[in-house]
């Protein structure tokens, strides 16, 4: 089942506090950026982020759940509080390695 662009819409809301937010479609998903990095996404109508230890230290009781078969798994994200997302998305990229700058076509 495909992501809807209503729930997308809803999550980018959620992460409105939060700098650099971006996405891309794929596959009837939703891949989140945040300052160039892969934070999550939106996968069958769910918010799901990357379980990094910074991440999971924040969202304690988040459950694990993998975006789809054969995935690894992912945060699932059960809250609405815009003030502790930013908190979350601000040390995902603190953990995260910078985008790697794209070649010139040369």
């Amino acid at each position: 089942m495909a992501s809807t662009e209503e729930y997308l819409l809803y999550v980018l809301d959620l992460l409105s506090l939060s700098d650099g937010i971006a996405f891309r479609p794929m596959m009837g998903e939703y891949v989140l950026y945040a300052e160039g990095r892969v934070i999550g996404g939106v996968y069958d109508d769910r918010f799901l982020l990357k379980d990094l230890p910074a991440v999971r230290a924040l969202l304690k009781d988040a459950i694990a759940e993998p975006p789809y078969p054969g995935a690894k798994p992912m945060l699932l994200i059960d809250t609405e509080d815009r003030t502790l997302l930013r908190e979350v998305v601000t040390a995902a990229v603190d953990a995260l390695p910078p985008p790697k700058p794209k070649k010139s076509k040369a």
